[in-house]
């Protein structure tokens, strides 16, 4: 036990951390946009069930690979906010609550967004190409699957996993979701499995540009703003 403890502590000690002194002083008040990502993705879950709001919610956040690309990148950013209808609409909400919580703490508002919508839009992205390259590419799609309608916040669920156990050294539980993206294309390799392999290409890329950036930068701006973790002493 006292062993798990220690691998426990190493992989998420300074997360729990983080996320701790933020919510004791804080509260709710320390992830106000997640808690409007939460409402506005339960609001939009009630409308769309309605005989009424299914044609609006999809006219505004379905996004679908046969639609003009124009379409498609007016679309994306409600489509994070629009729940699958053939999945339970509380798994779309405890994602969004735990993930986008913690990154909203440990990372700030803007760069949470920033990160969740550029998986989003690699995951759209990749669509339209996998669909080009075809099936029989190891990493096409088949043709049908222009008319997927394409919507929910999973792929900024895997993005913001993998961008969070890279910036704070929880590198095992970053490799175990990749990994578990990759079982599910394996198993299944249907458009969402591989539309996730791609936010965390697209995620790895932007840690990429941030491991170069702060390496350039004074050490003392560490932890300060910079959606870096506080150092150690």
């Amino acid at each position: 036990m006292n062993r798990l403890a220690r691998l426990a502590r190493a992989e998420w000690g300074l997360l729990y951390i983080t996320v701790r002194e933020s919510l004791v002083k804080r509260r709710w008040r320390a992830i106000p946009m997640t808690l409007g990502v939460v409402a506005l993705t339960a609001v939009m879950q009630i409308v769309q069930n309605q005989s009424w709001g299914y044609r609006f919610v999809q006219n505004v956040g379905a996004v679908r690979a046969e639609d003009p690309l124009w379409l498609a990148l007016v679309r994306t950013p409600l489509s994070l906010f629009v729940p699958a209808l053939d999945l339970p609409v509380w798994g779309a909400l405890a994602q969004i609550l735990f993930v986008f919580g913690i990154a909203e703490i440990c990372l700030g508002r803007w760069r949470t967004l920033v990160i969740a919508y550029a998986a989003t839009l690699a995951g759209t992205l990749y669509a339209r190409v996998g669909i080009q390259l075809g099936f029989d590419n190891p990493l096409g799609l088949p043709a049908s699957d222009a008319r997927v309608v394409d919507t929910g916040p999973s792929a900024a669920v895997v993005g913001l996993a993998v961008f969070l156990g890279w910036r704070y050294g929880a590198y095992v539980t970053a490799g175990a979701v990749t990994a578990a993206m990759a079982v599910e294309v394996t198993l299944k390799g249907n458009l969402a499995g591989k539309e996730h392999l791609a936010a965390i290409a697209a995620v790895v890329l932007l840690c990429g540009i941030s491991a170069l950036r702060h390496r350039h930068r004074p050490r003392a701006r560490f932890g300060s703003g910079s959606g870096f973790p506080p150092r150690r002493s």
